[in-house]
């Protein structure tokens, strides 16, 4: 299976990551990766940018050493009702939005109350991506969460990044969120999670768990740049 963009990463804008976006388009271009999203945290991340930074990423080229640039956004799920910490205003201007977790953002709580926010997020209609559904510790009815990306055209990410420590014990859940991916044909993504140049498009954890669940290459949006679109599809149908 062959993967040529990466739909996660972070720059130095994030304030957690050490590269910079020119950075980041050069080593993915050295790779061969075609396009790469650009997703830094909401502004409820301590050290993220604020909101006007998203109003300004359209000064960033489209295009940079052949690599495709689509800027994006990881927004904070806050609560239960699923709301994100970046407004409409800035996320109808955005390419991609993910959504997701993070205990800074968001203290947890039961199944019921984890499985309700990340539905909840799934139905915005800004809302493209759920990065890494299988952390621990944020535990989730992953069925009602896998049928509510499919009734919604939502795609899943399997989080490279999850697998080098910074969320321990996440294997098996991503392992059955990707067969459950596979058994009802929801997208996935393989998102490197990187905030160095270097793990740009690193999938090698990520891939040995959609290989493990048998999923097929054509559920994987990182195969196919126009796949990726469509599955982006009214961003790109507006502009």
């Amino acid at each position: 299976m062959k993967f040529v963009l990466d739909t996660h990463s972070h720059t130095i804008a994030g304030g957690h990551a050490y590269s910079t976006v020119i950075e980041m388009a050069k080593v993915a271009s050295d790779k061969g990766l075609e396009l790469i999203c650009i997703t830094e945290h909401g502004p409820a991340m301590p050290g993220g940018p604020h909101e006007y930074f998203f109003g300004n990423l359209r000064v960033i080229p489209d295009n940079i050493y052949g690599v495709e640039i689509l800027k994006g956004v990881e927004a904070n799920i806050m609560g239960y009702d699923g709301k994100l910490d970046l407004s409409e205003k800035y996320l109808e201007k955005l390419d991609v939005v993910i959504a997701s977790l993070h205990e800074i953002c968001y203290p947890g709580g039961s199944v019921e109350e984890n499985t309700e926010a990340m539905i909840n997020a799934i139905k915005n209609p800004y809302v493209n991506i759920i990065a890494h559904p299988g952390n621990p510790r944020y535990p989730i009815d992953q069925e009602a969460v896998v049928n509510a990306a499919k009734k919604y055209g939502k795609i899943l990410e399997i989080n490279n990044g999850t697998f080098m420590g910074s969320r321990k014990g996440s294997y098996e859940n991503c392992l059955n969120i990707a067969r459950l991916a596979r058994d009802y044909g929801v997208m996935l993504s393989l998102g490197s999670d990187a905030h160095i140049a270097f793990d740009i498009g690193r999938f090698d954890k990520a891939y040995e768990v959609i290989r493990e669940a048998e999923v097929p290459e054509d559920l994987i949006v990182n195969t196919s740049v126009e796949k990726f679109k469509r599955c982006l599809k009214s961003r790109f149908n507006e502009k």
